[in-house]
């Protein structure tokens, strides 16, 4: 339960269950949507279980309940070791695909191991997540029956989420991660700067998936259920402004970005419109 708990499962599984989504999207045939979807899930696991690792010192400093490392249940070196595992059971899995599709998903893991050993603590802290984010649909189309790349639309949105599940995932623990020597990007803009943008960068990312999932209608021709989704979606990203000014140390934020991810891939199935 502990190392569960060590891995961040909500993202772990957020992320996974949106490499499904996209691989069905690109038409990925099941088998290897199975394998697809192992790859990114060992390597969400690595990240995450390498993050608590690395970080044990700093969470034991500010006595973080919510880290199994930290309260002493798990130690370090269990956590790495099994992070280790996990990772060269990403590499196994991922290049399994092919070597393109492989390659995007190690470079999704790539992202997340930066972050964990250092970027998270610098000025460019959102760049592991808007890669990371902006190339997960490319793991998708890569591996399909005839690979390519993604459309622009799909990375920029993939990217604009990413930057947005930073900020917020960032956000409940900016005091501690200053008081411990932690001075990434929303560290630097301030709590206030960073529950603001956090949400317009997620009303952006929705006016991404209006547009590129019309097919290349015009603003006019936009059919009245794609603008209610959008509407509803951007109402979600203000209802996470309103939560995390009201209370920056809690997760309602970051939670309304998972959810607004899930919900941009439910509206690609039922748009009909292709990732590529």
């Amino acid at each position: 339960m502990a190392l569960a708990l060590s891995c961040h499962p909500i993202p772990t599984i957020a992320v996974t269950a949106i490499s499904a989504g996209l691989a069905a999207l690109a038409g990925v045939p099941p088998g290897r949507a199975i394998l697809l979807v192992a790859a990114v899930f060992a390597g969400q696991l690595s990240i995450g279980w390498s993050n608590d690792a690395i970080d044990a010192a700093r969470d034991r400093a500010t006595a973080r309940a919510d880290k199994p490392v930290a309260s002493g249940v798990v130690s370090p070196r269990t956590v790495g070791v099994v992070a280790a595992v996990a990772l060269l059971l990403a590499v196994v899995l991922s290049l399994a695909l092919g070597w393109a599709p492989g390659l995007a998903a190690l470079t999704v893991v790539a992202c997340g191991w930066a972050y964990n050993l250092g970027l998270k603590g610098t000025p460019a802290s959102f760049v592991p997540y808007a890669i990371a984010f902006g190339i997960l649909p490319a793991v998708a189309t890569l591996a399909a029956p005839n690979p390519a790349w993604p459309a622009p639309w799909a990375m920029v949105m993939g990217a604009l989420f990413g930057v947005s599940a930073h900020l917020a995932n960032v956000l409940p623990d900016l005091d501690d991660d200053l008081d411990t020597g932690v001075r990434g990007l929303p560290h630097r803009m301030g709590a206030r700067a960073t529950a603001v943008a956090c949400p317009i960068l997620l009303a952006g990312a929705c006016l991404v998936v209006l547009l590129g999932t019309s097919g290349g209608a015009g603003i006019g021709q936009i059919a009245p259920w794609r603008w209610i989704a959008a509407a509803a979606l951007v109402l979600l990203a203000a209802a996470g402004v309103v939560a995390a000014l009201r209370r920056p140390a809690g997760r309602a934020l970051f939670l309304i970005v998972i959810v607004t991810a899930l919900i941009a891939v439910a509206l690609f199935a039922v748009s009909g419109q292709a990732l590529i």
